[in-house]
């Protein structure tokens, strides 16, 4: 599986579920682990841009809530807590490996405006020049588009991200090791598709529900992105966030997860 060791422009998209535990208290020990990864392979050369989740529930825990509010206001005070959370134990975290790290909080009209697109992508491109490792997430404290499920989630979030800034690369880290040919969770036989050429109608109905009690994705939201991939030309992985040294695999050629990129390409 070629592609991540010659990619030069990587988006690496993580979800609520790899970086939390079912608490919504972040999962130190899987943060550090992928930190270490993604910093490694950035001073392979790599220019890396991070699209997180988990503010929302980072914020239910930190707040001693037992579960994800349904009210959007509460969802709102949550991203605000968690974000803040978020971004400190990334900012301390890279810097045990020399890396700087910049919060970029968007919003829909940033994106359909052709201005503000423009002056989005001209900051990723200084702040990828200066060496620094942009993390983006969408600003759910004043937006409330993704918190009522209109924008999608960040899996959509990161394919855009990485449509707008030319990656040659999205990865997608989930809690899963790829697209099934059926539910693993309920059919132990299921199969692992390692290569999907186009998002037809039997992808389409492999989609399951949606994510854990702290997340908004699901497999849906996945092929979504995918489907940004194929309309931008970019290929697109899913891998299981559980095991990032599945990163190193990618990166060394190894067959591993679901790669989403068109026959002719």
């Amino acid at each position: 599986m070629a592609g991540l060791s010659e990619a030069k422009r990587i988006v690496i998209k993580v979800g609520t579920s790899t970086l939390t535990h079912k608490t919504g208290l972040l999962n130190i020990r899987r943060i550090e682990r992928l930190v270490k990864v993604i910093s490694d392979i950035k001073n392979s050369g790599k220019e890396i841009i991070l699209v997180s989740s988990g503010a929302v529930g980072v914020g239910v825990g930190e707040l001693g809530l037992k579960q994800k509010p349904s009210d959007v206001p509460s969802k709102q005070a949550c991203a605000a807590v968690g974000q803040c959370e978020l971004m400190y134990i990334y900012d301390k975290n890279f810097l045990q490996y020399n890396h700087r790290i910049a919060q970029i909080l968007l919003t829909r009209d940033i994106i359909e405006d052709d201005k503000r697109k423009q002056n989005v992508r001209n900051a990723f491109d200084k702040l990828l020049e200066y060496g620094v490792i942009p993390i983006v997430n969408e600003n759910d404290t004043v937006s409330t588009e993704e918190l009522e499920l209109e924008f999608g989630d960040n899996d959509t979030l990161s394919a855009i991200v990485a449509s707008l800034v030319g990656a040659d690369m999205l990865v997608i880290l989930s809690d899963i090791d790829g697209l099934y040919d059926k539910d693993p969770k309920k059919h132990p036989d299921a199969k692992l598709i390692s290569r999907v050429s186009e998002i037809d109608d039997n992808i389409k109905r492999l989609a399951g529900g949606e994510g854990s009690a702290f997340s908004t994705g699901g497999m849906k939201t996945k092929l979504n992105a995918a489907e940004i991939a194929f309309k931008n030309g970019f290929p697109m992985i899913l891998l299981n966030g559980f095991d990032t040294k599945k990163l190193y695999d990618l990166y060394d050629g190894k067959i591993v997860g679901t790669l989403f990129k068109a026959d002719n390409k």
